[in-house]
């Protein structure tokens, strides 16, 4: 099992930033990728981010020059930089973590951090 660890969440004005962070922690597994999905009120899950072992970074078009998604592989650790939030970046933020052992990747995800962007 890969176990995922975020914080960061909390409540931002519009045009401010905030800054997220993922660990993950778990033996007998290669860390292929990590990322951030995001899921508001009343819709589905969202790519945000992703950010794979080899250095390649994808985007959701809403967040495309707003959210930096960054890693430090040595800690296992993914950060997403939110800045120049807006109300509609609401949401719950979801880790997520593909990890392969034995041949096998299987995907993992954390427990959710809120994001509230509000005056």
């Amino acid at each position: 099992q890969v176990q995922l660890v975020e914080s960061g969440g909390g409540l931002v004005q519009p045009g401010g930033s905030l800054r997220l962070s993922c660990a993950a922690s778990g033996s007998g597994f290669s860390i292929k990728a990590m990322g951030w999905y995001c899921q508001a009120p009343g819709k589905g899950r969202e790519l945000v981010a992703t950010s794979t072992s080899d250095g390649s970074t994808n985007y959701g078009d809403s967040v495309k020059g707003r959210f930096t998604i960054s890693g430090d592989s040595a800690k296992s650790t993914v950060y997403l930089q939110m800045n120049s939030l807006k109300p509609e970046d609401t949401a719950v933020y979801y880790c997520n973590a593909l990890a392969s052992r034995g041949g096998v990747t299987y995907s993992y995800w954390g427990q959710g951090t809120q994001v509230t962007v509000s005056s």
